[in-house]
């Protein structure tokens, strides 16, 4: 018997539906966990966090279009107040560094050095080019197991995430985001961002661009307050 046209478009429609519903829940999925497995380690007020070692910084464009990015203002403001309120002793910058006239992490450490926080309290890490590799380095480059990870909230979770994977022990202080479609665009961005963390971490086993030799911070070395 024949099988009809409506039947075969019926047939090809459940197939449809069947890989949008497991696509999407694929993409979602990483989104809603790393949300909710993350939770008990994210902080919004610097007074409730405890003391780690070490703060890492991620870094983001202190510009964009000529005009103060908001986001690399709230990340800068809140590593200030942690030094203020003895929260961490030491600052490790990450960012990138893709030029002589873009440089993430020394952009930061000028701005800390003109809030009063001394130059030997802070590490710059040049090759965080992305928050896989600025994690990974803090552990097996600069020896910083224990750290205060300074960003957004959205980002936050998925650094805490990855922090975890590797037996970190980390919390996040989460710092305001602008609100606004800008907001809107970079959270969208960061539910297809999380999917890639989890392919990076569980299928590929990514590795960060760059390693290169270690370089612990010495918290020893730091004079006391």
């Amino acid at each position: 018997m024949a099988v009809s046209k409506i039947e075969i478009f019926k047939k090809w429609i459940k197939i449809v539906l069947i890989v949008v519903i497991a696509a999407t829940s694929a993409i979602l999925t990483p989104d809603v966990y790393m949300s909710l497995s993350t939770q008990s380690q994210l902080y919004k007020q610097v007074e409730a966090l405890p003391e780690q070692e070490t703060a890492l910084v991620l870094g983001t464009s202190k510009y964009i279009r000529r005009t103060l990015n908001p986001y690399y203002q709230y990340r800068i403001d809140a590593a200030i107040e942690l030094f203020k309120q003895n929260k961490v002793s030491h600052f490790l910058l990450s960012g990138d560094n893709a030029h002589r006239s873009y440089n993430e992490p020394w952009t930061m450490k000028r701005d800390l050095l003109k809030a009063g926080i001394p130059e030997d309290r802070i590490t710059l890490d040049y090759a965080g080019f992305r928050t896989l590799d600025s994690v990974q380095r803090a552990k097996e480059i600069f020896d910083a197991n224990s750290l205060t990870i300074v960003s957004q909230q959205f980002h936050c979770q998925r650094a805490v995430f990855i922090a975890n994977h590797f037996d970190m022990d980390t919390v996040c202080l989460v710092v305001p985001s602008p609100s606004g479609w800008a907001n809107t665009k970079i959270r969208f961005r960061e539910v297809l961002a999380r999917t890639k963390a989890v392919l990076d971490l569980y299928i590929f086993n990514v590795q960060p661009k760059f390693l290169g030799p270690k370089e612990p911070i010495d918290h020893r070395t730091l004079p006391k307050e």
